[in-house]
């Protein structure tokens, strides 16, 4: 299945504390659940005013709905071509 990158906007992301991070990631694994086996979040990263999330899913769309029905920010949603990592180099 493809893998995207989802950049949400969340000014002051990088100030939420371990509960309101614990809280958005129980919102997003409950619609997961929902939404079955050909959506699954891989990690994200967390900076001052966004998150960067790593999804695995079906097409764009999920990832979109996911989005919409836990009420999270999805600004762009790109699907990866490639991954690349040091030992790309060799």
């Amino acid at each position: 299945m493809p893998k995207y990158v989802i950049e949400r906007d969340l000014p002051g992301a990088g100030n939420l504390n371990a509960e309101q991070l614990k809280g958005i990631s129980q919102t997003s694994c409950e619609v997961l659940n929902k939404m079955g086996p050909e959506i699954q979040w891989v990690n994200s990263f967390v900076t001052t005013d966004k998150i960067y999330c790593v999804y695995i899913a079906k097409n764009e769309e999920m990832v979109r709905e996911h989005a919409k029905l836990g009420g999270f920010p999805a600004n762009s949603v790109s699907k990866v071509s490639t991954i690349i990592d040091p030992t790309t180099s060799e």
